[in-house]
């Protein structure tokens, strides 16, 4: 609180938001949080270890999974010390240049995460549509360039907007929403021109998260489609069968930034502990749910995660 009431509106230094009202509880909550780290570690470098060991995964859907893992595991350290550091409370505040670095992870991870889940629903589209060339159209070249490809979109892109952060006068109170830094968040505390931060930025999501949205929709249209021309009920079942894990990655991915994204442009009059709240679902809610979604819904994945734990298969 004093940190609060001393800060100068000139600094380069941001108070960073725990959960309000709940401050004589932190290292009680540190438990929980620090529980949902663990696991969000342990669980996608489970799933990397178990696609590198095994020979018979080594096949495209699973590069992908890899792809999705590994995303999550940054995901996941791009934000460890600062929520972990207020519950702990070994940090109160973050520097300018420190805020737009999280930013840039927090923001590029997100771009990354849709974009591998847009070239998982291609994917199944063609394993399903055209399974007699799935082989020949995902050889690994093309695989790693889909790699190359990903990482250029979702880190190339965004620069030009976070860069422009560090130029801003930030003359409203340092006080951000979250315990990490966003970019709506900065960009809502400064008295400079924003129109180019604004427009650049929702062009960004438009043409990353919500056209990647729009193609998985179209993907799974093209998908449905063909699997209901299929004459046989039970192959029928068998191909929607392969499409759960992803379909429930998708959700876990997109319903909280819907949610985050409606708090943040209606929801100002909500008590600030629902935007910390939503805030830290939309960071730890996907990289905690998908090791679990892959390791129970897919079955090759469960039974090596079985015999990593020697546990008898179902």
């Amino acid at each position: 609180m004093s940190a609060i009431s001393t800060l100068n509106f000139s600094s380069s230094r941001f108070i960073l938001t725990g959960f309000p009202g709940l401050e004589v509880h932190y290292l009680w909550l540190s438990i929980p949080f620090s529980s949902i780290y663990a696991m969000v570690f342990l669980g996608n470098c489970m799933v990397l270890h178990v696609i590198r060991t095994e020979s018979s995964l080594h096949q495209p859907m699973f590069y992908f999974l890899a792809m999705l893992a590994l995303t999550d595991l940054c995901v996941g350290l791009s934000t460890v010390y600062t929520v972990l550091g207020i519950l702990w409370g070994l940090i109160q505040e973050i520097t300018l240049d420190s805020c737009i670095a999280q930013s840039y992870f927090i923001h590029g991870l997100s771009f990354m995460e849709s974009s591998v889940l847009l070239t998982m629903a291609f994917d199944r589209y063609i394993a399903i549509c055209n399974p007699l060339r799935y082989n020949s159209i995902l050889t690994n070249n093309k695989i790693i360039k889909i790699g190359l490809a990903i990482l250029c979109r979702s880190s190339l892109l965004i620069p030009p907007v976070i860069i422009r952060l560090k130029f801003l006068n930030y003359c409203r109170p340092h006080i951000l929403s979250h315990s990490f830094c966003l970019h709506q968040d900065l960009i809502r505390m400064a008295c400079s021109d924003i129109r180019f931060n604004s427009i650049y930025g929702l062009a960004l999501v438009i043409s990353n998260l919500l056209l990647d949205a729009v193609l998985i929709i179209i993907s799974y249209i093209m998908i449905l489609h063909a699997v209901l021309a299929i004459a046989s009920r039970e192959e029928r079942i068998k191909s929607l069968q392969t499409c759960v894990s992803h379909i429930c990655a998708v959700l876990v991915f997109y319903i909280p930034i819907i949610g985050l994204t409606m708090v943040h442009r209606f929801g100002r009059h909500l008590s600030p502990l629902v935007h910390v709240l939503l805030g830290n679902i939309y960071i730890l809610f996907p990289p905690l749910m998908n090791p679990i979604i892959y390791s129970i819904k897919t079955q090759q994945i469960r039974r090596r995660v079985q015999r990593l734990f020697h546990l008898k298969g179902m």
